[in-house]
């Protein structure tokens, strides 16, 4: 009986697993094999193999190291904030008896968006006549002062920021309640028998069970940052300069449409695919393991 249902278990993933050879696994191996050859997207001439040229071009290149610039300055300001506030806002909303559903609702709202229509929102927000400047104005008390959201290299960068942070914190922080709603309500219990105050249940026994969840948290946000796309191309297209915001991802793509040298864009993706590889290995290497115990 139990072979019969491994059998059948297979044959009812295939249809998935065929789904994932063609639209994931080939065109990771495509790029692979694509890095190495000279190809223009357009030309209807073969491939010319050219072995390591293409990384050593972008190795060498002023362009790629500032998309590598643009892109850990990108995902450092918005990594590190993102967990760290969706853990908080989390923790604030567990500590509530009433509401609960509607705050993890109201915060998960904006993931729901598009990121095109996220990024237009914001826009129209960033505009010298916009909520953001108006915001700056009344906090520091000045008037008509345009803080060049979307000119100033400092502020394009800031704005990116934003507008991921504000989009994608609300996802996580749903998370973060799920992963404090599964440990045993007698543990906490126990603590506050035992005299324990409610940063020292939190310190002690809340954050030390909340190690799987921090860990898929921190590598989901870190993988969503360094794939950032779209915020940082709607933003170009909008008149924003290309240079601060000009992440890898950003760089892959008009190389390759643009550019039409798919050979050196693949590179690129080959370099950003070890690059999310190395540091998903890194923070499960620094959780160590990622099994607690009650």
């Amino acid at each position: 009986m139990e072979k019969k249902k491994a059998i059948w278990g297979f044959i009812f993933t295939i249809p998935a697993i065929v789904f994932f050879m063609i639209f994931d696994f080939y065109p990771v191996i495509n790029a692979f094999w694509m890095s190495f050859f000279k190809k223009d997207l357009l030309s209807l001439k073969p491939p010319k193999f050219i072995g390591f040229k293409n990384y050593t071009y972008l190795f060498t290149s002023e362009a790629f190291w500032n998309s590598v610039k643009a892109t850990a300055i990108f995902t450092l300001g918005t990594f590190i904030p993102m967990v760290l506030v969706s853990l908080v806002l989390a923790a604030l909303i567990m500590t509530r008896k009433r509401f609960q559903k509607f705050l993890q609702m109201a915060y998960y709202s904006p993931a729901v968006l598009s990121s095109v229509v996220a990024a237009m929102i914001w826009l129209l927000m960033f505009d010298p006549r916009g909520l953001a400047n108006q915001f700056l104005n009344f906090l520091f008390s000045t008037q008509g002062i345009d803080y060049h959201w979307l000119s100033n290299e400092n502020m394009l960068r800031l704005a990116t920021i934003i507008v991921y942070f504000w989009k994608y914190v609300g996802y996580f922080t749903v998370i973060f309640v799920s992963g404090m709603a599964s440990i045993p309500r007698s543990i906490h219990e126990a603590a506050i028998v035992d005299g324990a105050s409610g940063w020292q249940d939190f310190l002690h026994i809340t954050l030390p069970l909340l190690k799987p969840t921090t860990l898929l948290v921190s590598v989901m946000s870190m993988i969503q940052c360094l794939k950032t796309f779209s915020t940082q191309y709607l933003f170009v297209q909008g008149g924003a300069p290309r240079g601060p915001i000009d992440v890898i991802t950003l760089n892959i793509y008009n190389t390759a449409i643009r550019d039409h040298q798919i050979g050196r864009a693949s590179a690129m993706s080959v370099i950003l695919f070890f690059v999310i590889m190395f540091f998903t290995y890194l923070q499960f290497k620094v959780s160590r393991s990622e099994e607690v115990t009650y």
